[in-house]
């Protein structure tokens, strides 16, 4: 079996999956977690190696991109004490005490066994946003985890180059630690200085593909440029993202939006498949290698690793949170958060991409490579599998549910939506502001007055039939040579979002990817 076979069949396989999380409400991250697993265990699946230099940028800057995106400056702002806790004191800890296992029990030198502490310290932004996207929890509880994971990679991999230098020329000297340290100030300045200039250039380019193009040109080329600048690229790419996104003063094109979140999205979920397939296959001659009583051991060390980078997250959410309610009461001031959020955000310490891309780009010379590899891998399987199937149960465990109070939260924004649409055609005394008019006035009264909601019902199902109806009329002029195929594609994408303002809200959510 090929690459070009093996990857096709994982695709084809996650396919599936995502129908079977959609329907069952399980989030895909953990299914393909499994099934790269299950592809890998495959009879005459390829074994190939991947360049250390392509792995990081190739998967770590899109996602870091799509998610740094929705995480503007302002929210950063707004949460920087806990993001600042989470990303320097629980990746700081957890790498330590990684270390110190590492070395006690696994015999690794103490850079090595740090290089294994940075490599599975830090959650992943990816798994955590694709997980939480269909579930409703407390808005500030949900910002923190998508957020936090941007700023654990920064510290995790910036440790991880210190550890990975030390190992590899067994000492640290000055410049080096002179280079480190204005690593992660340079990388978000210099990330900044691009979000700034970015939209001088986006203003010459007007059509959807060659936008997309140039997002995916921009990214890889500012990851690679602040490499040669030796400032830290994950920060560069997450600060850019992020200034790019505070800077829409402007709202971007409707087409442009629409398949930019399209691409994204699609692009984002064939690099997990990717750097699943890839583990799993070299989890595979990993534990194809190795005697019995060496693979026990392996795996034993691989346990212990999991149970500590998991209880270590929940123990020092915990902590922090209550502190911080500790401090705050002395002061009599409110406690920003519960200890049931502090624990739902401990329990969403999923590991992804990032862990698996480091560990790809460990040197063949490294101490112990195997049983590294393997405990990374490890510990990316159990908490996508274990602590990302069970996330919905713990959350209703804790209470934190908000299904509900989102609903109602979203019926009053959708109001306010309407209403502005209203006082706008107030001012317009013609004919066609008024019927335009009538028609967001009911959906403002079905909004407003919930026993009015089936009369709303009723006008969305009857929008849509008239839009079916408008769209087998366009198919009979399409066979009748009526029209060309580009005005086909106009008209019918104009139909597309004409249908998608009457469907409901659970219909127009993108589940999974």
């Amino acid at each position: 079996m090929t690459v070009f076979e093996s990857l096709l069949l994982l695709l084809a396989a996650a396919v599936l999956l995502l129908q079977v999380a959609r329907r069952l409400s399980l989030p895909y991250p953990s299914m393909l977690a499994l099934a790269g697993v299950a592809v890998a265990l495959l009879p005459g699946a390829p074994d190939f190696p991947i360049d250390p230099r392509t792995a990081l940028p190739l998967f770590i800057a899109p996602a870091l991109m799509d998610a740094a995106f929705d995480f503007p400056v302002h929210r950063a702002k707004r949460f920087w004490v806990p993001l600042v806790n989470l990303a320097l004191g629980g990746v700081l800890l957890t790498a330590l005490l990684v270390a110190w296992a590492g070395w006690a029990l696994a015999g690794l030198p103490f850079a090595a066994a740090l290089v294994l502490g940075a490599i599975v310290a830090p959650p992943d932004a990816a798994a955590a946003t694709a997980i939480l996207s269909g579930m409703s929890i407390p808005r500030n509880t949900d910002a923190i985890i998508r957020g936090e994971s941007l700023f654990n990679d920064a510290a995790a991999l910036l440790l991880f180059g210190v550890a990975l230098s030390v190992q590899t020329a067994g000492a640290v000297t000055a410049p080096q630690v002179v280079g480190f340290a204005l690593a992660a100030p340079g990388g978000v300045l210099f990330g900044v200085l691009v979000g700034w200039l970015l939209p001088y250039a986006t203003r010459y380019i007007s059509g959807a593909l060659d936008s997309n193009l140039f997002q995916f040109v921009n990214t890889f080329l500012v990851w690679i440029v602040a490499e040669h600048l030796h400032v830290s690229p994950v920060l560069a790419v997450v600060a850019m993202a992020m200034t790019v996104a505070s800077r829409r003063s402007h709202p971007s094109s409707p087409r442009l939006r629409v398949q930019s979140y399209a691409v994204w999205g699609a692009v984002v979920f064939v690099l997990n498949v990717t750097a699943f397939l890839l583990m799993g296959l070299q989890a595979r001659r990993i534990v194809g290698g190795m005697g019995g009583e060496h693979l026990r051991q392996a795996l034993m060390f691989a346990g212990i690793v999991t149970v500590i980078v998991v209880v270590v997250r929940i123990a020092f959410a915990l902590a922090v949170n209550r502190t911080v309610v500790w401090y705050r009461a002395i002061r009599g001031r409110e406690s920003p958060a519960s200890w049931q959020q502090a624990a739902l955000a401990g329990w969403c310490g999923m590991r992804g991409l990032v862990t698996l891309a480091t560990a790809f780009i460990l040197p063949d010379n490294f101490p112990q490579r195997d049983t590294v590899v393997l405990t990374a891998f490890s510990v990316v399987l159990v908490t996508l599998v274990v602590q990302g199937l069970t996330l919905a149960p713990v959350i209703r465990l804790l209470g934190l549910d908000r299904r509900s109070a989102g609903e109602q939260e979203l019926r009053a924004v959708r109001l306010g939506l309407v209403k502005a649409a209203l006082e706008c055609m107030a001012v317009e005394a013609d004919e066609e502001g008024k019927r335009l008019a009538a028609l967001y006035r009911i959906e403002a009264d079905a909004l407003d007055e919930p026993a009015r909601a089936e009369a709303f019902d009723r006008h969305c199902a009857l929008s849509q039939a008239a839009v079916a109806a408008q769209r087998a009329e366009l198919e009979r002029c399409r066979l009748a040579f009526q029209l060309s195929d580009d005005d086909y594609n106009f008209l019918l994408e104009q139909l597309d979002w004409r249908e998608l303002t009457v469907l409901p809200a659970e219909a127009t959510r993108i589940s999974g990817g």
